[in-house]
């Protein structure tokens, strides 16, 4: 069974080309692009410088709230040397009587101990002392650091609000003009592009491709730029601030990064059989839910079950084991950053014992710990999403890259549809599609105006390609078609659909009202003449039945039947003037009694008009002026209706099979 899963692993085959290709087509958003990754990288610099402000912050914080210790020993030593006479220190007089109270306070102190003791004793010392020694906080320093501090801060969210907003224009932008010029490359590729890629191919490229461009580009480029200016910037302002504490704090982080690492290797085959095994599962879905008809007929429910249950079970061995490995990575990773924590702590408060550093080192290299660890997961997913975006640029180039129709802005032929006498002649026509052998070798014909023409004969016998060729719809590989005389090598494509009426039999409705389906690119025709087709199909009692006649909303995924679309459609055909018709197969899907109606309207339609009709039911050909029988590209029989049937040839037989048994 044919599966229809995602692209779940899908890298770019030219990496470094897509990338380049797709930045050059930046230009027009290059000063944008310049400036968003000029904010990422200032804000990535003030988020490293900011950590060491902190420190510088904590430190004037962590001076003011200590008694100086170094002032009251120096003080116990003068004491020492006055010999309890009063003296005067820094401008303040200490007395005989301060100095007995101090000394009776610490004389039972070993004098190593002082320091320690003596600040559990701060509000018990005499004034002249306490006012010397007591904590006294620099406002006006920490005032200062604050605000730089503050300043950094406002300016790192200020350039992050910028930069997003900057790169969110670019990232729109870009979709936006993607869109617009795979728009206008659809209208300009041939036929043949479509008969060789799926539907679903074509869609995805304009849709989920585009999208991931637009929206992950926005993102990911100054992401990663500002993610590797934070891990580079980070690793030179740890070891700026202090080497030992850089060294504890990246051995910690490479430590964890290592265990992670082994990890995602390990659980990298879950993940991409887990897609794998729901891409299967949803084909298997789709293809039983649309042939959801066909499986009850043929009791084929047990076995469709029975291969979703196996499906369904690889799927969830894959999700379990998957899901197991990626739950315990976010673990992992608090697990990294606190580890990384607790070393810095316990080395931060070796060296801090040691007067190696101050605390505010430590609260520095708690933040580094982070903004060391946070860019290298950021950087990966960074790589991976880029990975992605150069996979769909390179679908977007593929698609933008294909051959065009060629160029006819030098023709100079041209017929007005109301001048249109309505000759058309085939001349040695010769047609094979890419890559297959020739469909029409050798097709000759002459039409008069006026004249209905049947094309009939088995399936593969080129009658749509034919009046595929006929359209323009593919070049012709040689010989020619004259319409009233002019080969259709000098016509524009525009001006020979401008000649037709083609009524094909895939019927398609647009999202809208009625009214706008009929007149489909015709805003001139009025209410008046789209009811008159529709009573000459027969559609008119239906459009009634409708609550909004032809204000009501219709589309092609509409409750309505089969051959109600068709007539409306070949309403569609009927408003539009021109000088020759294309009927293929328009009656398919209408009943015998709808197809005698809508024959009538038919005979109607074609009065004054050359048309060409494509039938495999041949009983509505029978009044055609001149049936051509194909077989194998060619045209084997010609004639009506009764002198085909007289000859007893390929026609005879055809007619005739349809009423065998």
């Amino acid at each position: 069974m044919p599966r229809h899963g995602m692209n779940y692993e899908e890298k770019s085959k030219d990496f470094k080309g897509s990338m380049l290709r797709l930045f050059k087509n930046l230009d027009r958003w290059r000063v944008s692009l310049i400036i968003g990754i000029i904010l990422a990288l200032l804000a990535a610099v003030l988020a490293t410088i900011a950590p060491n402000k902190l420190a510088d912050v904590t430190d004037v914080i962590s001076e003011g709230i200590k008694p100086d210790v170094a002032k009251l020993q120096s003080i116990t030593e003068e004491i020492y040397k006055h010999n309890m006479q009063d003296f005067t220190y820094e401008g303040v007089l200490i007395t005989s009587d301060d100095q007995k109270e101090y000394l009776s306070m610490i004389q039972k102190l070993d004098s190593s101990m002082v320091t320690e003791d003596l600040l559990a004793m701060l509000d018990k010392l005499p004034n002249s002392i306490k006012n010397l020694v007591e904590p006294k906080l620099d406002q006006d320093e920490l005032k200062k650091r604050a605000i730089l501090l503050g300043i950094i801060y406002l300016l790192n969210s200020l350039f992050g609000y910028v930069e997003g907003l900057i790169m969110a224009y670019v990232g729109i932008g870009y979709s936006k003009k993607l869109r617009a010029d795979i728009s206008l490359k659809i209208n300009r590729l041939p036929l043949r592009y479509f008969d060789s890629h799926e539907t679903g191919d074509v869609l995805s490229r304009v849709t989920n491709d585009v999208d991931t461009i637009g929206i992950n580009i926005s993102n990911t480029i100054t992401s990663f730029v500002a993610n590797v200016t934070l891990f580079v910037g980070s690793i030179v302002m740890m070891f700026v601030t202090n080497w030992t504490m850089a060294i504890t704090a990246i051995l910690a982080s490479v430590v964890g990064f290592f265990l992670s690492f082994l990890l995602l290797k390990k659980s990298q085959k879950y993940f991409v059989q887990r897609q794998k095994e729901l891409g299967d599962l949803n084909g298997h879905i789709e293809e039983i839910y649309s042939g959801h008809n066909v499986v009850k007929a043929y009791n084929g429910e047990e076995e469709a079950l029975k291969e979703f249950d196996m499906i369904n079970d690889r799927l969830y061995q894959c999700n379990r084991k998957s899901q197991f490995l990626s739950g315990i990575m976010q673990p992992i990773m608090h697990f990294i950053g606190n580890f990384g924590y607790v070393s810095v702590c316990v080395v931060g408060a070796l060296l801090v014992m040691n007067n190696k550093i101050s605390f505010g080192v430590i609260v520095a290299f708690m933040i580094y710990v982070r903004l060391f660890t946070n860019p290298l997961s950021r950087i990966a997913q960074n790589m991976t999403t880029m990975q992605s975006i150069a996979a769909s640029a390179e679908r977007v180039f593929e698609f933008m890259d294909e051959v065009e129709l060629a160029d006819e802005t030098q023709l100079t032929g041209k017929l007005k549809p109301k001048d249109a006498s309505g000759n058309i002649e085939f001349k040695h026509v010769k047609f094979g599609y890419v890559d297959k052998k020739t469909i029409i070798k050798d097709f000759s014909a002459s039409v008069k105006s006026g004249q209905k023409i049947a094309i009939v004969g088995p399936t593969g016998a080129g009658k749509t390609t034919m009046v595929n060729l006929l359209m323009k719809f593919y070049e012709i590989n040689d010989g020619d078609i004259l319409i009233d005389g002019v080969s259709i090598h000098d016509l524009k494509r525009e001006n020979i659909h401008d000649l037709f009426v083609m009524v094909l039999q895939d019927t398609w409705l647009f999202d809208g009202t009625i009214r706008d389906n009929i007149r489909y690119n015709k805003k001139k025709v009025t209410d008046e003449q789209i009811w008159e087709v529709c009573k000459t199909v027969g559609i008119d009692h239906f459009i009634h039945t409708l609550p909004g006649g032809l204000d009501s909303e219709v589309g092609d995924n509409q409750a309505i039947s089969s051959g109600q679309k068709q007539l409306l459609t070949i309403a569609r055909g009927m408003v539009k003037d021109a000088p020759f018709l294309i009927l293929d197969e328009a009656t398919s899907n209408v009943d015998t009694r709808t197809e005698e109606l809508v024959q009538k309207a038919m005979d109607k339609l074609t009065e004054g008009r050359t048309s060409f009709i494509i039938a495999h039911r041949l009983s509505t050909i029978k009044n055609a002026d001149l049936i051509l029988v194909m077989d194998e590209g060619n045209i084997v029989e010609q004639g009506n209706h009764e002198e085909l049937l007289k000859k007893n040839g390929f026609y005879a037989k055809l007619y005739n099979s349809q009423f065998q048994k």
